[in-house]
Parts: C-alpha cells; structure tokens; sequence
C-alpha cells in the first residue's frame, strides 16, 4: 500500500474568515485544518513534536479528492469531483466532521461523467460562487440558495483557474485562452492567447495556462507559456518573466508585486518590470496552491506535491515547514 505521508498532494489551500485556521486539502479527501494561533504562539511547557501537525484531520465521506477550497463569512466550500459542499465553519473546528450544510451536485448539469472542481472563486459583492469545472464550463451559484444563476461557456477544454476583480471575470484553461469576462453581460469580451506569442510560448511545456489573475490594470499568467504581464485593455504583453520553471500553477498579485509558482524549486515575489525581489525556497517540486493573509497576521501558506506546507510570516523566508500527516 502506497505510504500516504510520502505521496501526498495539496491541491487547495484556505484560510478561516477569522484567520485562526489554516485548511488544505489533498488528493486522497481530507482535510487537514492547522491551529495557527498554536503554531505561531506555542506554549512552552506543552510544545511537543506535533506542534506543527493538523489539529484535525478530516475525510470526506465520498473520498474524491480535494480539487479547491474557498472561504465564505460562514462556511468552509470544498469543490471536490461532481460535487461543491460547504460545512459551517464551527463543524470545520470540532474534531469530527459531520455531514455538510449544503451540497451541489454539478453532475445535474455536466455532460462527463466525473467533472473536477478544478478552481472557486467566491464574490462577496454578489454572494455568488464561480466554479471553474473539468467539463469546460464555469457555473455561477447563489450561495443564499444553492441556485444555478449562470453557465459561462467560452473555453474548448478543462478550466483551470477563475478569479474576478470588480465586474470583471478572469478564467484560463487546458485550450491554453485566458478569457475576460463581464460579470454584468455574462459574456467573454476579450482573450489573451499566451501560447500563440512568440516571446511567451514554450511549445515543448504546451500551450495549458495554469493561472491567470487580474489586477487593476493589468493580468498575469503562465502554464505551459511562460509568466507573463500584459496590460488589461491593450492586452499587449508587457512583461515577460524570465524563471527557471517547466510550468506555472500559482500566480497572483500583491502589493505592487506578482508572486508565482509552479514545477520549480522557489516561489517567486517578482516586480511588474521582471525583477526577481525575493526566491522562496519551497518543499513541494510543484506548487499548486499559495495563499496569503494579512490579518491578524501576515501569512503566506505553500503546498503542492508534497505532505510538507511551507509558512511564510514576512514573504522574504520560509520560517515554518507543517507536516500534512
């Protein structure tokens, strides 16, 4: 029998609304939810050699993989395979899971048979749930009642990432397009594909974008095509960055900075001109999930395929390594 603890994969990572808790999930359906607070502040005199072990470690009943994870104000969502289900946050705390508070079934409207959750992004302006699915598609839930509001359909294979900013959607896929979307028309009004960029493309990794993400200004992607800033309304590339990678799945922006990762020994803070400002040292050789928090204190969590999650207090160093185990 494989041996767990060696071959565990993070895909997901979130934080509790309140920041005390750190949850990811893995290929295998659990959850393992992390006390920070102990963490971070361990007492002395009860500090043993579990102290940066999950406090709980929960299956899901359905044992399918743990494709994404969100936070509302009230619950933990777990996109799994087929199926998106929130548990309330209290029931997340207590030492065994309980059933869900609520669960949606996407094989109601998929067309494939098993259809991966791959990505959720959560608008708390609309209270609206954008599920990003292995059948193409991404479905737009209102999480007040579980209804099926919208289907966005734009992409020719498997959604790998959604994220919005404003009115604006930003989704990429397996097809290699990164799609704009606008959340008042429901529809895709402009794409970016990297792979077809001369300067971006890297035929040998091919053409999939892992992640896109939006800011004011600008987008930010990579897969298969290396990382790269393009201007929101030119869509002109700006920015081509130059990383040592053989594939991105993580890239997101923070304070002026583009932090990005993927199959590479570091993940990287790099300034919107391509200056590398900071390689953290990672324990997965592919990272698919990196969070971070500002309150109540600042925290950058890092997983992948690896059974250790990397915690980073300062963005600059890794100061804590938890055992997923």
């Amino acid at each position: 029998m494989l041996d767990k603890m060696l071959y565990n994969t993070v895909l997901s990572q979130t934080f509790s609304p309140c920041g005390k808790y750190l949850v990811a999930g893995n290929i295998y359906g659990q959850l393992a939810v992390f006390d920070l607070d102990n963490i971070f502040n361990p007492v002395i005199e009860l500090l043993t050699a579990d102290y940066n072990k999950p406090k709980h470690i929960h299956t899901i009943e359905s044992g399918s993989q743990v494709c994404s994870l969100v936070t509302t104000n009230k619950f933990l969502v777990v996109g799994t395979v087929n199926q998106i289900s929130g548990w309330d946050w209290k029931a997340i705390e207590q030492s065994k899971l309980g059933k869900p508070s609520w669960t949606i079934e996407i094989r109601a409207h998929s067309l494939i048979e098993n259809c991966d959750i791959n990505c959720l992004w959560y608008s708390e302006e609309e209270a609206k749930l954008y599920a990003g699915c292995g059948d193409n598609k991404i479905y737009v839930y209102n999480l007040e009642d579980g209804r099926l509001v919208n289907t966005y359909e734009g992409h020719s294979d498997y959604v790998h990432s959604v994220h919005g900013n404003g009115q604006q959607l930003i989704s990429s896929g397996e097809d290699g397009l990164v799609l704009l979307w606008d959340t008042r028309t429901k529809k895709s009004h402009n794409k970016i594909e990297p792979h077809t960029n001369s300067k971006v493309a890297r035929p040998d990794i091919g053409k999939w974008v892992g992640a896109a993400a939006l800011g004011n200004d600008w987008v930010v992607c990579g897969g298969g095509p290396r990382l790269s800033l393009w201007h929101l309304r030119s869509l002109d590339v700006v920015t081509v960055f130059d990383l040592p990678d053989t594939g991105i799945h993580v890239a997101f922006f923070h304070d002026d900075c583009v932090f990005a990762g993927g199959t590479a020994k570091h993940l990287y803070q790099l300034s919107y001109s391509g200056d590398v400002r900071v390689e953290l040292p990672v324990s997965a050789t592919t990272v698919y999930s990196a969070v971070l928090r500002t309150t109540p204190r600042k925290v950058l969590a890092i997983a992948g395929s690896s059974p250790e999650i990397d915690l980073c207090t300062t963005f600059n160093y890794r100061d804590q390594v938890l055992h997923f185990r």
